[in-house]
């Protein structure tokens, strides 16, 4: 399943780049840090936040983001209008939820270094309006890079978790995030990854009642197409290829919904929209900590929480691969 082609641009890119940075972020960014900031860069913007590159005395890079109150989804033409069916819900506009946001991220980084498995960027700095982290300079993957990227993140799954869920107020894309704990995957994962998207997205108006009850169907015959019980793994949450950086060889994990879930999800979420050489990947996963039989036929059921936050954030474009993905959950079931 691959998203509709204008997807990368509305997810990924940063909109309305520059040298700009007004003086009293740059104000606040360096009494997060403690530190004079010698140069920035605005990289733009997403979700509520506006992004910078910083540049510190002692050398260092670092990525800022900064909570944008000021910023709408479409501020001054800045950002091209999107066709109708990919705008986002009304209730869920950029800005909301982003103070909580940069919480979550900068716990859940800290949470997935302790394994000492999949680099992250270290958290430099979080306050409610600001997150600054270690800058990655990207590069390209190669197969060796995937290869042991797979094996990293079976590494940080054996790591595990107390419980399903977080300890912590989730966020993903601007939108909150459930992360009640709890024992048992099947059930948490229908209560705080698939029902709150389903109705709120028919509360928009984006999925019918009826598409309501297919998700419903799909959280009701939940034990019967989750596969068999597993401990719960310590997973990164929003694992598309996107929050994948490579450099120095390896795959750097950025951007976080981090919690204790189950390790399927992760995988399923890179073979969503198409992670480079994702066979790698699963191959070295596979020798590491072999995946229980039929977890490709699983792979819809993990994948249907993305694709109803997608049809939260950007509409109709999502509503078919959502409801594709939920009746192959429930034949699979």
């Amino acid at each position: 399943m691959r998203p509709p082609a204008a997807w990368p641009a509305r997810w990924s890119a940063c909109s309305s780049p520059g040298n700009r940075v007004d003086p009293g972020t740059r104000a606040r960014l360096e009494l997060l840090l403690q530190s004079d900031i010698t140069a920035v860069r605005d990289l733009g913007g997403q979700h509520g936040a506006r992004h910078y590159r910083l540049h510190l005395p002692d050398g260092r890079a670092a990525f800022a983001k900064v909570a944008d109150v000021r910023r709408t989804v479409h501020q001054e033409g800045n950002e091209a209008e999107p066709p109708a069916a990919a705008r986002p819900s009304r209730q869920f506009q950029a800005g909301q939820g982003t103070q909580p946001g940069f919480a979550a991220e900068a716990a859940g980084l800290r949470w997935l270094a302790k394994a000492g498995a999949v680099p992250v960027p270290a958290v430099l700095g979080q306050d409610t309006t600001c997150l600054v982290i270690e800058w990655v300079a990207a590069g390209g993957p190669t197969p060796q890079a995937a290869a042991g990227f797979g094996r990293d993140l079976a590494a940080l799954h054996k790591a595990g978790a107390a419980r399903f869920g977080a300890p912590w107020p989730g966020e993903i894309a601007g939108l909150p995030l459930p992360n009640d704990q709890a024992e048992s995957w099947p059930d948490w994962y229908a209560t705080n990854r698939l029902l709150p998207y389903a109705r709120i997205a028919r509360d928009a108006g984006t999925l019918s009642g009826a598409d309501v009850r297919l998700m419903e169907s799909v959280a009701a015959r939940i034990s019967g197409s989750a596969g068999p019980a597993e401990p719960p793994s310590r997973i990164h949450g929003d694992c598309w290829s996107g929050n994948v950086l490579w450099a120095g060889g390896r795959g750097w994990l950025i951007d976080p919904a981090a919690h204790g879930g189950h390790r399927e999800t992760d995988l399923a979420m890179l073979a969503l929209f198409g992670a480079p050489y994702l066979d790698h990947i699963l191959a070295a996963y596979q020798e590491v900590a072999p995946l229980a039989d039929g977890w490709r036929a699983r792979f819809p059921l993990h994948q249907l929480h993305p694709l109803l936050v997608h049809v939260c954030l950007f509409g109709a474009a999502y509503r078919n691969d959502a409801l594709a993905a939920a009746r192959a959950a429930a034949s699979a079931g």
